[in-house]
């Protein structure tokens, strides 16, 4: 009796034992969870690009070990801007054999927005370079150069050559499926014989449409028929006579040699220019990333401008005055400057505009970060006056003036052209009139801001009874997602008045 007493006690503190541990390991996995999924939730979905490319730039500096070759570490193409697929190496500052010290500047790399200075990862020596300078189109992760602990460990790497696995690579994208054998040409109607006659034997004639008069396609090949205006019809080599990428070429070109081309809805391909008339410039990275960001701008944002014409001959007479006044420190104010600040004080009356959109929620902010529309050799750029509602006129237009050269240089740095909460385009000083813009993702308003032009209106006090002033025209496009039309009114009425009297938003 005993006996049974002892052994249950020990096999129930054995028990108790091994269920306190497992439930403080349960406790301590539970609460390590919650705090990774509380660093997680720091990180919005704009964040989240950064946050990899911060991971990936520490895998980007690995120290190698081989058998055949000495220490060294393998320096990848970084990611310098969330936005950031491909980059092109502009020049190299080192060459191989200097001697690298932490910080030094080892190459300028341009993004798809600027041209960035790349600092050397550690010290060392640069043992190969792998990426010539003026290579265009580098993808983030691609090995570029070698460097080296020690002096002598340089010559070991003369032949050195990339061999693909040394660092992480983007995922490639699918690779498309192997094309089917091509069908088997189908024969000429006889409604087109002359075009079936001149077509090479090698090209097929466009195939018939099925008995049910149903065409089917795969997505991939839609995409792409849409893009090259090619019309689909007949069947393909996919599953149950799907037509696929691969089927493409043939249906472009037999849809180019027959007459009927035309038929169906479809205008008939233009004549190719003839050689030498025409030039294909390459696309920069910034270009391409306007492309995407404005298409995408225009796809998934339902735009809709209000207009309005402001008188600023009170504005011209005060910036005059400013100008007088401030000419001793060298600052000189512009109607943009006025506009600018215009711009954050009506957002601060109106804060429904200074918005954007996300999809669950509406986010509103509290500081009104202006980005400011600037053209450049290589295409447009929008530095940011951060928290222009607390600058002066005076610091706003110093701050614009160093963006604005910057910008042109490409030497903005990613934080004085990312984020911002309401953008204005000024295309007046060019001499048009007026214009819509198109909304920066993912803002939800944009101002474009026309020329000045001289009217003639009553005037009371004139013995003439009339007298000239000057107006400016505006437009104001709006994410109707956000910004109602009545809340864009306001908004438009309060920037009116701003400018119309100019003393009134800096008092």
């Amino acid at each position: 009796m005993f006996r049974t007493v002892i052994l249950r006690s020990d096999v129930a503190r054995e028990i108790l034992r091994k269920s306190l541990r497992s439930k403080s390991f349960r406790n301590v996995s539970i609460e390590c969870g919650k705090r990774r999924h509380y660093h997680r939730s720091l990180f919005g979905p704009q964040h989240s690009k950064i946050l990899q490319n911060l991971i990936t730039s520490e895998q980007n500096f690995v120290r190698y070990y081989a058998s055949n070759l000495p220490s060294h570490t393998r320096v990848t193409l970084p990611a310098l801007s969330p936005t950031m697929e491909l980059g092109t190496i502009v020049s190299w500052d080192k060459k191989e054999g200097d001697k690298l010290n932490e910080g030094d500047l080892l190459a300028e790399i341009e993004t798809d927005k600027a041209t960035m200075g790349f600092e050397t990862p550690e010290e060392g020596y640069l043992a190969k370079i792998l990426i010539p300078a003026g290579t265009k189109d580098v993808p983030i992760g691609k090995l570029v150069c070698i460097i080296v602990e020690n002096e002598s460990d340089i010559a070991a790497f003369k032949d050195f050559k990339d061999d693909g696995g040394s660092a992480p690579q983007p995922a490639p994208a699918a690779a498309p499926t192997a094309p089917a054998p091509t069908p088997a040409p189908v024969a000429p109607s006889p409604a087109a014989p002359s075009a079936a006659m001149h077509a090479p034997a090698t090209v097929p004639a466009v195939p018939e449409p099925s008995a049910t008069g149903r065409v089917y396609v795969s997505p991939m090949a839609k995409r792409l028929a849409e893009q090259r205006n090619i019309r689909l019809q007949g069947k393909g080599s996919g599953l149950f006579g799907a037509i696929t990428s691969s089927d493409l070429g043939s249906l472009e070109t037999a849809q180019a040699l027959s007459p009927a081309a035309g038929q169906k809805g479809q205008l008939p391909a233009a004549a190719a220019p003839s050689t030498g008339s025409f030039q294909d410039i390459p696309l920069t990275g910034m270009r391409t990333t306007i492309a995407k960001r404005l298409l995408q701008s225009k796809q998934t944002i339902p735009h809709y401008y209000l207009s309005v014409e402001i008188n600023i001959n009170k504005l011209m007479t005060t910036r005059a005055e400013f100008n007088k006044k401030l000419e001793k420190e060298g600052v000189k104010l512009s109607v943009n400057d006025f506009i600018i600040k215009a711009v954050a004080q009506a957002s601060l009356k109106v804060p429904e505009a200074n918005s954007s959109w996300n999809e669950t929620s509406i986010r509103q902010y509290r500081n009104v970060d202006v980005s400011v529309a600037v053209s450049t050799d290589k295409g447009l750029i929008t530095p940011i006056i951060f928290e222009a509602e607390r600058k002066g006129l005076a610091e706003i237009s110093k701050t614009m003036k160093g963006l604005a050269a910057k910008a042109r240089d490409g030497k903005l740095q990613p934080q004085e052209f990312q984020g911002g909460t309401i953008s204005i385009s000024n295309l007046g000083m060019m001499g048009i009139d007026q214009f819509c813009a198109v909304i920066n993702p993912p803002q939800s308003c944009i101002l474009a801001i026309g020329s000045a032009t001289n009217r003639l209106i009553e005037d009371a006090s004139s013995d003439k009874g009339f007298k000239s002033a000057q107006f400016l025209q505006v437009t104001l496009s709006c994410d109707h997602r956000v910004v109602d039309g009545a809340v864009g009114a306001r908004w438009l009425q309060a920037f009116k008045q701003y400018l119309e009297d100019p003393v009134s938003m800096i008092m």
